[in-house]
């Protein structure tokens, strides 16, 4: 018996280091994540204003005029290119339903570190809190202050580090959801003036 918990501490004890170079990653890319999000939510408020004021009017008789009621500058917005895609393509259904979805996979590939944020965050920090206690309660029972400090630290670093990238992902994710369910029920509204 005791060799099997000897095999399972040194399995679980060599994945400690992983396990915090797994937390740099996710705390990294969590500083993008906010970076990449306030631009795109400076472009979500410019093009919602603009939208929400052509989709109020739009109707069968002025929806083919749309493309052309759309500025350039809105150009780079997702919602935007499937605007124009679907008018380029108002006379086929088919097409328009392939669109949709398309819009649907595309908004998926967005939320998809949003999502990896909010699930592997808390993961791996509670694998790196619960590690670095093994060696922390052996540190105990021998007297070695230091060595229990010490690991004790890492363990609370990762529970932090973990859950602040949760918390983005989570955050983030949430707003960009609301987005896109917006989005889609405006390309839903075109989809159907144009069929």
């Amino acid at each position: 018996m005791n060799y099997i918990s000897d095999i399972l501490y040194w399995i679980s004890t060599g994945l400690l280091v992983p396990v915090i170079i797994l937390l740099i990653v996710l705390f990294g890319r969590a500083l993008l994540l906010i970076g990449s999000f306030f631009g795109q939510y400076l472009s979500v408020r410019k093009t919602e204003a603009l939208l929400k004021t052509e989709f109020d009017q739009l109707t069968a008789d002025n929806v083919a005029t749309l493309a052309d009621r759309l500025p350039s500058t809105l150009n780079k917005s997702l919602v935007v290119q499937y605007i124009q895609q679907m008018l380029q393509h108002k006379d086929s259904e088919p097409h328009l339903q392939k669109l949709l979805a398309d819009f649907d996979i595309a908004a998926a590939k967005d939320l998809a570190t949003s999502k990896t944020l909010s699930k592997m965050g808390p993961m791996l920090g509670l694998m790196g809190t619960l590690i670095p206690m093994g060696p922390a309660l052996v540190g105990l029972a021998a007297g070695d202050i230091g060595s229990m400090a010490y690991n004790m630290q890492v363990a609370f670093a990762t529970t932090v580090v973990g859950l602040f990238s949760a918390a983005i992902g989570f955050i983030t994710g949430q707003v960009k959801s609301r987005w896109y369910q917006h989005y889609s029920v405006n390309l839903q509204f075109l989809a159907d003036l144009l069929c």
